[in-house]
């Protein structure tokens, strides 16, 4: 391609700093070098995540930085060594790489990498730089990805190619959303014909471990949420029932319980309050109920609960990316789409350009969107 080994110069949407509206800027995109993939983002989704940086609930975040980890795009150029991809070929880009070397990469039980740059936080590729620059100044990467950009540069283990006609504005949302919500329950969980699920909050990844209940044959699903305009589209799409906790002069474990027998077979947390988190431990069946937790917390957060409510049988896990093994799995759920397994459509609710993302990031705050699309 006419840009390969050249600079690029494009739109993003640079955050400067906690609290502060994004801002769309022409920054510089360097070269991809040995082991490293550029891509041109074609779908991009706005998730609470990346909101969360921007409120300023991470605090080991660099600034400035280009945030978005949810995307879908095509390759423009690839470094030396890399021989799994070419220009051209439509790709999912990775929030959590697959080096396919370290401890958690060779466990099967594992989907994490030692190479993430979740939770360390450095805004680097391996090499330790970044391929931004903006107004003289270099820009930080966001765990491994950065969407909110025409152009993005990736290590090679941090991007899946797919299908050739997998449409970029649906599937975008493997990267993060449906993965993580749809693998919590089928994978993670292990959702059984028959049982019993709970899922408090019903944004995007709340709404795909529905559908993964659903996929997986749960007879009973119940969404939980404070805002009930959110209840038709998660009936629409799996769930049996939808109660509200305000509605309610008592704990919600304790209605949960009444409506179940005693408790859920599983229970998921996809909103990363650890008030909610207990809720859904103690909502669980007392022998052998299974909690996950799918919502990230602010990081200084801390979850206090008693220990006797694991004692009789309870289980406690988290679900990162839903648990898929990232460059192996992201393509075969890509399939599965393509093969309808399952529907995503109901899951967009809204397509913006990225001058309009923080419009996006109002539309997720004021719970009016499910998934916001920019469209690059």
């Amino acid at each position: 391609m006419a840009t390969a080994g050249k600079v690029i110069k494009c739109k993003a949407a640079v955050c400067w700093g906690p609290k502060q509206p994004l801002s769309i800027e022409e920054i510089e995109v360097a070269p991809p070098k040995a082991h490293e993939v550029r891509i041109k983002i074609v779908s991009a989704g706005i998730c609470r995540s990346d909101d969360h940086v921007i409120h300023g609930d991470l605090s080991s975040i660099k600034f400035p930085i280009i945030l978005g980890h949810e995307a879908a795009g095509i390759v423009e150029s690839v470094g030396e060594g890399v021989t799994n991809l070419q220009p051209g070929d439509k790709v999912i880009p990775l929030c959590i790489p697959q080096c396919g070397k370290c401890r958690c990469c060779k466990n099967p039980d594992s989907n994490f990498c030692d190479k993430s740059d979740m939770w360390k936080f450095t805004g680097l590729l391996l090499d330790n730089t970044t391929r931004f620059t903006c107004k003289g100044k270099p820009v930080y990467n966001f765990v491994n990805t950065s969407t909110f950009t025409e152009y993005t540069v990736v290590d090679d283990i941090a991007v899946a190619k797919i299908h050739p006609d997998a449409p970029l504005d649906k599937v975008f949302l493997m990267g993060c959303a449906f993965s993580t919500g749809y693998g919590s329950a089928v994978k993670i969980a292990k959702v059984k014909p028959g049982s019993s699920c709970v899922v408090f909050g019903l944004g995007g990844v709340g709404l795909s471990v529905i559908i993964g209940c659903k996929v997986a044959g749960a007879a009973k699903i119940i969404g939980v949420d404070i805002n009930c305009d959110k209840f038709a589209k998660a009936k629409e799409l799996g769930a049996t029932e939808c109660i509200n906790p305000k509605d309610y002069d008592r704990p919600i474990h304790e209605v949960l319980a009444e409506m179940t027998d005693g408790g859920v077979d599983y229970a998921f947390e996809v909103i990363g309050n650890i008030g909610v988190m207990t809720s859904a431990l103690s909502s669980s069946f007392f022998g052998c109920g299974k909690t996950v937790i799918v919502g990230v917390a602010p990081s200084n957060a801390t979850m206090t609960f008693d220990p006797m409510l694991m004692l009789t049988g309870r289980i406690l896990c988290g679900s990162v990316l839903g648990g898929w093994k990232t460059k192996d799995d992201v393509p075969k759920l890509v399939e599965d789409y393509m093969n309808k397994k399952f529907e995503l459509d109901g899951l967009i609710t809204h397509k913006l350009p990225l001058e309009k993302i923080n419009e996006g990031f109002e539309l997720l705050r004021k719970g009016e969107s499910i998934r916001t699309v920019l469209c690059l």
